[in-house]
Formats: structure tokens, C-alpha cells, sequence
């Protein structure tokens, strides 16, 4: 039986520019502790030409837990930039939040 991560890429070969799978993918990939991996399709996630905002939260909480500091709080102001041009106030607020918990 194929496990979730497995399905996740097969689903990814017939429309690999779907966010919500990428987001999926790298959550699964976290999860599997392939923190690179993870952390790259969040930043393809994040450059998408509508960059996808929950890959700003969870990129800055992994990058958290990675003790990778510095990089969380730049891509929390950037996920806050991100949210609030998209009219996002709640993405904006938790990322506002977990920013001020780094210091």
C-alpha cells in the first residue's frame, strides 16, 4: 500500500502546480524529518506567482523548531507582508504573533 507521501506525488504528476498538494507534500515531508525537502516547496510555495501564505507559517515554524531563528523571523515578515496584501488578517495576525514569540 502506498503511504500518504507517495500518493501526494502521484496526484503531483498530473497537475504539479497544485498548491494545495505541494503544501501537502511538505507537510508530509516534515513529518518524515526531510526537513530540505520540506522547507524547498515551501519556498517554491512561497514564490509562486500567488504565493500560498500557510507555506509562510509553517516555513517560520519549522524553521523554529530547526532552531534556524534568524531565517524563521524573515520569513514571518515576509508571510505578514504576503497575508495582508491578500487580505489575509488572520494569516497576518499568527504570523505577527509566532514573530514575536522568536524574541
Amino acid at each position: 500500500m502506498a503511504s500518504r507521501r507517495e500518493k501526494l506525488e502521484a496526484m503531483l504528476v498530473d497537475d504539479p502546480l497544485d498548491q494545495t498538494l505541494r503544501y501537502m507534500l511538505a507537510m508530509e515531508l516534515e513529518k518524515e524529518a526531510k526537513h530540505n525537502r520540506s522547507l524547498e516547496l515551501l519556498q517554491q510555495l512561497m514564490s509562486d506567482e500567488s504565493p500560498y501564505v500557510p507555506a509562510f507559517l509553517m516555513a517560520g515554524q519549522q524553521l523554529a523548531r530547526l532552531q534556524r531563528s534568524d531565517e524563521a523571523a524573515d520569513v514571518y515578515r515576509s508571510g505578514i507582508q504576503q497575508a495582508q496584501e491578500q487580505g489575509d488578517d488572520h494569516a497576518a495576525g499568527e504570523m505577527s504573533q509566532f514573530l514575536a514569540e522568536l524574541n
